[in-house]
């Protein structure tokens, strides 16, 4: 449905009655009403008329001041002077940009110029074409004389000859015929001042625009003429069938208020065309279904309507069809098709519902451009062997935001694409009626009773774009980019960084598809404040828990949980039940063929170069989610886990051997001696003490340095066990410490409490011992390694503290004095409720770090604790650093999120990406 050709004028004579006049009510008699003047909410309005007919006032009185562009603004910005005629050609260029640029992002635009040349109406007819939206005409057609003395009043027109008047008036009598040839939709023709001022300007809704409706909705694929099967999806979806007198279904109700959408091509090809029709339009009728048009629809209605079509297709049997009703029937049946329109936008424009499919830049737009895309698709121009047109695979390049579902292009299953879904299943071929639950995205089928009809060619081929299509693109994620986040609005990555995320992902990342989340740095907490006297002890903190504490408390967070730092490595696991759901959920196919999921680090590569040692290590994951039940009880068939994995070395083997090894390496050869020298120098009375305790210091702390990273390495795999079950591809000596349940089918899980993470962390941890002991190897204890070690699920400690309890303070301090006395790298500080807000809406840090002492020798080196380094040390900056681990943050929520509601691959790398690419910001490493 779509407006026709309109134009309005004025009536001369039709007055209103005065209000009272039938009573004698006494008062003063009001003047007529002002006419409505109707105006597409998305349009290009332009004015005509003379100069002084008051375009710009009718403009500032009816429009937003950015809503209107004027020549006259235009030439100032190019010349500083507005009425400069010779500056005309540049100020029209700019005034045709500025419009272009509204329109494409969909705003109302109003041309306030006289515009009453043929020549200068037509580039901004051409215009509204190029963005698909409709021109409006507004005409002022005012006397003469009062354009005169309108201008005469104007200091900058007061000398402005009377031809031109006369000439715009000449030229505007001329195009008042023509207006609706050049292409404008509507025109409105206002005559005389006193209706100039007595009109108002009436916004209306595009007919495809239901933004304002947010169903649910229940979206059904092509009937294709099969009532029967519509029947029994309608039943199986929840409706109520509705029949009339004579037994046939006449309308649905859903008895949750929900709304059936129809994706057009309700007839053709099945066996009651005119079932499906008296159905779809009676519940169409009572408000309780939506349907656009499909091809067929928009060939049946041009037969009824008398043009000469081919009977080919289907239309045959359903002009046969609907022979057999009543005329009455057939002349609803012509009236219902002549008002579907080519599509909806609804719930907010987060779904589009189309025949054909529809690319971001056609939504909400109305021209014959969008109708026929709409309607029919596009194609290549080339042919099939069955002698079919090749259809462009739009849906591959698809980037947009709405959820896109249409019908057309039969296919043996619906699957989502780039946020777009085919749900033509071919129920008339044999195949099924298929509908979509919004916004729950369930799918919901019925197989076809029979074959209807013989397809043309087999429904072997995927929806447009194949299975895959092209899911990621370099125009996804090259140059600078603004990602929006739910938590924390807008994100810039920059170019530089961008291209730095871009080498590592494409060079050494693993299947993107298996790629769906990036962990966030994490910020230190504040510097621990000097002690002067414990500094000169050599006993001096750089970082201490009673900042964490504070830092949490400040922003109103009342329970932390303290958890124990596992010094491994960060790394993300994804496991699935089983290699197929990694085949359907996730796509996985060509080289990741067969896996069931996946293991890797921070910046996305895999954890081991080794694929059998990766899939046994998911089978013991995989097994003990099994034994714990939370396969059933999460409703879900993989599971996306946030893990320490260990040993250190398992992953750092090659910056242990250049620059820790190193170290502790050169200091035992060069030590030794120095000391040895320096002893026998002092025996010989020589005054070398001050020397000779400082450097007994600096080979203590070189040998502290040595143990410190020492404790995080051990043998792991072959050489940790010998050759067997455990040797290459074991996991002998490789410890998994899973702390953080992030996401399920569905759902992101990250906003979940810690308290509760942990909890189903535990029921893993109980599952693998049962596991072990059931196969009778002894079960793993906490701590060190051993060469005979089977258990891999490592517990993670965790103590909660009140933040404004002072002995629950002391007692998180003691229990982190005790973890790091022990050798242990520290522990995190998080907020018990995960995700949190400070009182003004920003969102509070997801947690720090707070290292031991021991440990920060191998951060920040083996003299780090001698007090004119501690000095220095606490003048480190923290600022950027910690909004960076917001940001990161942010963004790994956004992944989340989008993983949970089902968006398109490139939506989710989106984020995912932006991690990556912070992460290249220049900051200090060691914080």
């Amino acid at each position: 449905m779509t407006d026709g050709n309109r134009t309005s004028g004025s009536q001369p004579g039709a007055e209103v009655p005065a209000a009272g006049a039938e009573s004698g009510a006494p008062g003063p008699v009001p003047g007529p009403a002002p006419r409505a003047l109707g105006v597409p909410d998305l349009s290009l309005v332009v004015l005509v008329g003379a100069t002084g007919s008051g375009k710009s006032t009718f403009a500032a009185r009816h429009f937003k001041p950015t809503e209107v562009i004027s020549s006259d603004f235009c030439r100032g910005l190019v010349s500083d002077d507005d009425n400069d005629q010779s500056a005309s050609g540049d100020a029209f260029e700019v005034l045709h940009f500025i419009v272009g640029k509204r329109l494409a992002a969909g705003r109302l635009t109003v041309v306030d110029a006289t515009n009453v040349q043929a020549e200068s109406r037509a580039q901004l007819v051409r215009l509204a074409r190029e963005h698909d939206v409709l021109p409006v005409a507004i005409v002022l057609d005012v006397p003469e004389h009062v354009c005169a003395e309108r201008n005469a009043a104007r200091a900058d027109r007061a000398g402005l000859p009377r031809r031109v008047i006369q000439r715009h008036q000449r030229e505007l009598r001329r195009s008042l015929g023509t207006l609706e040839r050049e292409g404008f939709r509507t025109v409105h023709v206002l005559r005389g001042a006193r209706e100039v001022e007595d009109v108002e300007v009436v916004r209306e809704r595009r007919f495809n625009d239901l933004r304002h409706l947010t169903g649910p909705f229940d979206v059904v694929g092509d009937v294709h003429g099969c009532r029967a099967e519509l029947e029994t999806l309608l039943d199986r979806l929840g409706y109520a069938l509705v029949r009339d007198a004579e037994g046939r279904a006449a309308d649905a109700v859903h008895p949750e208020g929900r709304t059936a959408v129809f994706v057009g091509d309700l007839v053709d090809r099945g066996p009651d065309s005119p079932g499906v029709l008296r159905l779809v339009m009676g519940m169409v009728a009572s408000g309780r279904a939506l349907c656009v048009s499909g091809n067929h629809e928009n060939k049946l209605g041009r037969h009824l309507d008398g043009r000469t079509v081919q009977h080919t297709h289907g239309l045959a049997e359903t002009v046969e069809q609907l022979a057999k009703e009543d005329e009455a029937f057939r002349a609803g049946v012509a009236t219902f098709i002549k008002g579907l329109v080519s599509h909806y936008v609804l719930d907010g424009g987060a779904l589009v519902v189309c025949h054909a499919g529809l690319p971001e830049k056609y939504h909400g737009r109305t021209s014959g451009r969008v109708r026929s895309f709409a309607l029919y698709g596009d194609t290549t121009g080339e042919t099939d062997e069955f002698g079919l047109p090749v259809r462009y695979p739009w849906a591959e390049e698809y980037r947009g935001r709405a959820a896109v579902v249409y019908g057309h292009t039969p296919t043996p299953r619906a699957g989502w694409l780039n946020n777009t879904l085919c749900l033509d299943t071919g129920c008339t071929f044999g195949g099924k009626l298929t509908a979509l639950r919004w916004p729950e995205r369930e799918l919901v089928d019925v197989p076809a009773e029979r074959v209807w009809y013989e397809p043309t060619k087999p429904l072997a081929a995927e929806a447009p774009g194949g299975a895959d299509g092209r899911p990621l693109d370099l125009g996804d994620v090259a140059g600078r980019r603004t990602v929006e986040t739910r938590h924390m609005g807008r994100l810039t990555v920059r170019e530089e960084n961008a291209a730095a995320a871009l080498e590592v992902l494409s060079r050494f990342a693993l299947d993107p598809r298996l790629l769906p989340y990036l962990p966030p740095t994490m910020a230190p907490c504040a510097t621990a404040k000097p002690s002067d006297e414990a500094d000169a002890r050599g006993e001096g903190f750089l970082e201490h828990p009673r900042e964490a504490f504070a830092e949490y408390r400040a922003a109103g967070v009342r329970e932390v949980v303290c958890e124990e730092k596992h010094m491994g490595s960060r790394a993300v696991v994804l496991v699935c039940r089983s290699a197929a759901v990694a085949r359907e959920r996730f796509g996985v196919s060509g080289a990741s063929e067969g896996v069931s999921g996946a293991v890797y680090t921070r910046t996305g590569r895999p954890f081991f170069d080794d694929r059998a040692r990766t899939e046994r290590l998911l089978g013991r994951v995989r097994d003990c989610v099994e034994r714990a039940g939370l396969w059933a009880e999460l409703d879900t068939p993989w599971l996306l886990l946030d893990a320490e994995l260990m040993p250190w070395s398992l992953k750092a083997t090659g910056l242990l051997r250049t620059q820790y090894a190193a170290v502790g390496a050169a200091a035992g050869a060069v030590f030794p001696e120095a000391l040895g020298a320096l002893e026998a120098a002092a025996a010989r009375g020589v005054d070398v003490a001050s020397l000779l305790d400082r450097q007994r210091g600096r080979a203590a702390d070189a040998v502290a340095f040595t143990d410190a990273y020492r404790r995080y390495c051990w043998r792991v795999g072959e050489a940790a066990s010998g050759a067997g079950a455990a040797g290459p591809g074991g996991l002998a000596g490789i410890r998994l410490a899973p702390f953080h349940l992030l996401a399920v089918e569905g759902r992101s899980l990250a906003a979940v409490p810690h308290t509760e993470q942990l909890a189903l962390i535990d029921r893993l941890m109980a599952a693998e011992r049962a596991l072990l002991e059931e196969a009778g190897d002894a079960a793993p204890e906490a701590g060190g390694p051993a060469a005979d070690r089977t258990g891999l699920l490592a517990p993670t400690r965790r103590l909660v503290v009140d933040t404004e309890d002072e002995e629950s303070v002391a007692a998180g301090v003691a229990w982190w004095l005790d973890l790091t006395a022990g050798g242990g790298e520290g522990m995190v500080v998080k907020p018990v409720g995960a995700l949190v807000r400070q009182p003004d809406g920003r969102l509070v840090q997801p947690g720090v770090k707070c290292r031991g002492r021991e440990y920060l020798r191998i951060v920040y080196g083996p003299e780090y604790t001698r007090p004119e380094n501690l000095r220095r040390l606490r003048a480190r900056h923290l600022g950027h650093k910690r909004s960076l681990a917001l940001r990161e943050y942010a963004l790994g929520l956004e992944a989340l999120d989008r993983l949970a509601d089902g968006e398109p691959l490139w939506r989710v790398h989106e984020a995912v990406f932006a991690v990556l690419a912070l992460e290249s910001e220049p900051v200090d490493p060691r914080l």
